[in-house]
């Protein structure tokens, strides 16, 4: 184990919320610490879209670029392949409420801040932060398909915002067992004329909502899928175990997601219905000092563009904090 590093900020996962928000805390002379394990979840896609001058981008590459900007500030550093084992609320001292960027003290008694165990198993750095943010996206569960994790990022999504346009027109599928399947369906029947939902035998899709869907021309099939049938990623049909055989050209999947907390020790912010941390207006957990940003704490698109932007925003509302300054919840 190591001697103990100081940071003003402690930001936990590199994907595009935390280093943006890394990028505007470093501008702003925070000393920073970005810890990111470097497995994100769209390391399936080939290609991210909807990102302003980056359309179209690899998701690895977009961070290779956002970390080669952040290493010409000296005050920020990020490692990779590595994560927080363990965060703990440090105990107040004397000094907890200084200045992030001076170091002066104010008041006595007020929380210090956390301590944090990195690295990939024992032995560990330990560190220490005044203020967290939590940007360490969602986990994700997909639904129990025969082979999907071969189409799954090349032909087969799960974010019609961010992959619909190149399947537009298409015959495309919507896999999913949760009660939101229909809303879904909706929504990609923008970009198609031709939708099949399969519940994989789950009963997501009630009888109204199936009729609801058939008006449009949107067929709801209740059969488990026996096997997806295509070559190098490109699905072209899917067959139930009924023996039912449909043809398709793309899809979507619904997946569940959950935030992992689980480094956390002693504490844990509030979590909503849908599995996202749940913050004010300006990313602010129910825990102090602790923030968090992107996909966590996002309830809505799930594009790279709003993750940045988020982490921009939080990084703003964390130095205003620092010095005092009151922002809008």
């Amino acid at each position: 184990m190591t001697d103990t590093d100081t940071y003003d900020v402690l930001v936990i996962g590199g994907g595009p919320a935390g280093l943006s928000a890394a990028l505007n805390l470093g501008r702003s002379l925070m000393r920073v610490l970005v810890v990111d394990a470097d497995r994100p979840r769209n390391a399936a896609t080939l290609n991210s879209h909807g990102f302003l001058t980056r359309d179209g981008v690899a998701p690895h590459e977009l961070r290779r670029m956002a970390r080669d900007e952040l290493a010409a500030y000296p005050n920020i550093e990020v490692r990779t392949r590595v994560r927080v084992l363990e965060l703990r609320r440090s105990a107040p001292t004397a000094d907890a409420g200084a200045d992030a960027r001076t170091g002066s003290g104010t008041d006595s008694g007020t929380d210090a801040g956390f301590t944090a165990s990195v690295g990939r198993k024992d032995p560990t750095d330990v560190v220490t932060a005044r203020s967290v943010l939590l940007a360490t996206g969602l986990r994700e569960t997909l639904p129990d398909v025969p082979n999907l994790r071969g189409f799954y990022g090349i032909s087969l999504f799960s974010c019609a915002a961010c992959d619909a346009w190149e399947l537009r027109g298409r015959r495309l599928a919507l896999m999913g067992e949760t009660p939101d399947l229909a809303d879904r369906a909706r929504l990609i029947s923008r970009w198609t004329e031709s939708l099949t939902v399969f519940t994989l035998g789950a009963d997501t899709v009630t009888a109204a909502e199936e009729a609801e869907l058939a008006s449009t021309g949107v067929a709801v099939l209740r059969h488990p899928i026996a096997e997806l049938v295509g070559d190098r990623g490109r699905i072209e049909a899917i067959r139930l175990t009924d023996g039912t055989v449909v043809t398709v050209e793309g899809g979507f999947v619904r997946p569940e997601w959950q935030t992992d907390v689980s480094f956390l020790h002693g504490f844990a912010p509030a979590i909503d219905h849908d599995g996202h941390l749940v913050t004010d207006r300006s990313g602010r957990t129910d825990i102090p000092g602790l923030y968090a940003a992107g996909d966590a704490a996002i309830p809505g698109p799930q594009q790279l563009i709003v993750a940045a932007g988020a982490g921009a925003r939080v990084a703003s509302v964390m130095v205003h904090d620092a010095v005092g300054i009151a922002t809008a919840h």
